[in-house]
C-alpha cells in the first residue's frame, strides 16, 4: 500500500499550514474561487451575447478559447510544475493573480476579441492551478486519493453553486461588466494569502526527488505512459468527457436564458444552474469515497450512462418540473466523475511525474474537446438546441464504450482506518 510521504519540512515548524486538513481545505477553497467566477460567466452569457451581438458560433468560440489555452498550457505546464515543485506556493499565488487580471480584461473589453483575450488568461490561470493542487493531494492522501480529490472537487462545486445563484441576483442591480469588476478584485486581493498558506507545500515529501531538466522530465513522463498502457484509455475517456461537458454548460445557459428558448430571467437561470451543481456538492464526496472502496470503474460506467440518457431526455422533457428533475439527477454525475478519472490515473503514476501526467491528460482533453463547442454551436445555429443535446448525449455514449474496454482495477488498494504518518485521514 502506498504511504503518505514524511514531510521534509516539519509540521511543527510550519504550524497549522503543515497539517492535512489545512492543506485540503485551503486548496479546496482556492478551487471554489476559480469555479465560482468561471461558472458565473455562463449566467452572464445571455447579456454578453446581447452586448456584442454574438452568434451561436461565437458563443462556441468563447468555450473553445478556454479549452485551447487550457490544453496548450497544461502539457508543458505539468512538466514544469514537477520540475519546480519546491516553488509550488509561488505558482499557486501567481495563478490567483492572473485569474483576477483575466476577469478585469473581460470586464472592460470594448470588442469581442479583447473578451477572448481575457478568457484566455482566465483559462491559463485555472489550468495551472489544478496541476500542483491535484499532485499535492494525490501524494498527501495516497490511500484515500479518490476521497481527497473529490473533496477538492466539492470546493469547485460549492463555487459552482454559490456563483451562479449570487451572480443572477447581482445582475438584477448591476451590469455584467459591473459584476466582473467585483470578481476581478477578489483574486487580486488573495495573492498574498495564497502565498502565505502554500509557500512550503511543494517541499513536503520532496526529499529524494532530485531536480530534473525539461527533457528528462518529458522522458520520465513518456516512460510512465509506456509502462502503464491503461493510462491511454483513461485519457481518451477523459477527453470524451471533456468534449461533452464544455459543450453542455454554455448551450444549457442559452437554452435557459434566450427568448427563443425558455427565456428564464437572470435570477431563475442562475438558480437552475445552481441546482445542477448543488446536487453535485452532496454527491461528489460520497461518490469519491465509494470509488476508493469498490473501484473506479464500478462508479464511472453507471455515471457515464446516466449522463448519456439524461442529456437526451432534455429534448422531450426539458421544461417545467421535468427540467428540474433532470438537472437534479444530472447533478449526481456531472461533476463527480472528473475527480475519479483523475484518481484512476494517479493510482498508476508515481509522485515524480504526477503533475506531468495531469498535464498530458489536460492536453489530450484539449485535443479532443477544443472543437466540441464549435460543433455544438453550428448545430445550434443550423438545427436547434435539440441537435446539440443529442450530440452531447452521443459523446457520453462513446465515453462509456471506451471505458468498458479499459482494464481498471475492480477494487483499488484497501483503505486503512485511522491516521498515517501523523497525517489525518480524509
Amino acid at each position: 500500500m502506498a504511504k503518505i510521504s514524511t514531510p521534509s519540512v516539519g509540521v511543527a515548524t510550519r504550524g497549522v499550514r503543515g497539517t492535512g486538513p489545512f492543506i485540503l481545505s485551503g486548496l479546496s477553497g482556492g478551487h471554489a474561487v476559480f469555479h465560482w467566477f468561471s461558472q458565473s460567466f455562463f449566467v452572464m452569457l445571455p447579456e454578453v451575447v446581447a452586448t456584442f451581438g454574438l452568434t451561436g458560433l461565437q458563443v462556441g468560440a468563447i468555450a473553445t478559447t478556454r479549452e485551447v489555452v487550457s490544453g496548450i498550457i497544461a502539457l508543458p505546464g505539468g512538466v514544469v510544475t514537477d520540475m519546480v515543485r519546491r516553488h509550488w506556493g509561488l505558482v499557486l499565488a501567481s495563478c490567483m493573480g492572473l485569474f483576477g487580471l483575466g476577469w478585469l480584461i473581460m470586464g472592460v473589453a470594448p470588442v469581442f476579441p479583447v473578451l477572448l483575450l481575457g478568457m484566455a488568461i482566465v483559462a491559463a490561470a485555472a489550468s495551472m492551478w489544478h496541476l500542483p493542487a491535484a499532485a499535492t493531494l494525490s501524494q498527501r492522501f495516497a490511500d484515500r486519493r479518490g476521497s481527497a480529490l473529490s473533496i477538492h472537487g466539492v470546493g469547485g462545486n460549492i463555487g459552482d453553486v454559490l456563483g451562479p445563484a449570487l451572480t443572477g441576483v447581482l445582475l438584477l442591480a448591476l451590469s455584467w461588466r459591473g459584476v466582473l469588476s467585483i470578481y476581478a478584485a477578489i483574486p487580486l486581493l488573495l495573492i498574498v494569502v495564497v502565498f502565505w498558506a502554500f509557500r512550503d507545500i511543494g517541499r513536503t515529501g520532496a526529499q529524494g526527488v532530485r531536480p530534473t531538466g525539461f527533457r528528462e522530465q518529458m522522458a520520465n513522463t513518456r516512460l510512465a505512459f509506456n509502462e502503464h498502457p491503461r493510462l491511454w484509455g483513461i485519457m481518451i475517456v477523459a477527453g470524451f468527457r471533456g468534449m461533452a461537458s464544455v459543450a453542455f454548460l454554455p448551450f444549457l445557459a442559452l437554452y435557459l436564458g434566450l427568448d427563443t428558448e425558455l427565456g428564464l430571467g437572470n435570477a431563475s437561470l442562475g438558480l437552475h444552474i445552481a441546482l445542477l451543481v448543488g446536487v453535485g456538492v452532496m454527491a461528489t464526496p460520497a461518490v469519491g469515497y465509494i470509488s476508493d472502496r469498490v473501484g473506479r470503474k464500478l462508479v464511472l460506467v453507471p455515471e457515464m450512462l446516466a449522463l448519456c440518457v439524461l442529456t437526451a431526455l432534455l429534448v422531450p422533457f426539458g421544461e417545467g418540473i421535468g427540467l428540474i428533475v433532470i438537472l437534479a439527477l444530472m447533478g449526481l454525475c456531472f461533476f463527480s466523475d472528473q475527480p475519479i478519472l483523475t484518481a484512476a490515473a494517479l493510482d498508476v503514476v508515481g509522485p515524480t511525474v504526477a503533475a506531468s501526467a495531469l498535464g498530458v491528460f489536460s492536453f489530450s482533453r484539449f485535443v479532443l474537446a477544443a472543437g466540441s463547442p464549435i460543433i455544438a454551436g453550428e448545430l445550434f445555429d443550423a438545427v436547434g438546441i435539440e441537435s446539440t443535446f443529442f450530440y452531447i448525449s452521443g459523446i457520453y455514449l462513446l465515453a462509456t464504450v471506451v471505458l468498458l474496454m479499459v482494464p481498471l482495477a475492480v477494487s483499488p488498494r484497501p483503505v486503512e482506518e485511522g491516521v498515517q504518518d501523523g497525517e489525518p485521514g480524509v
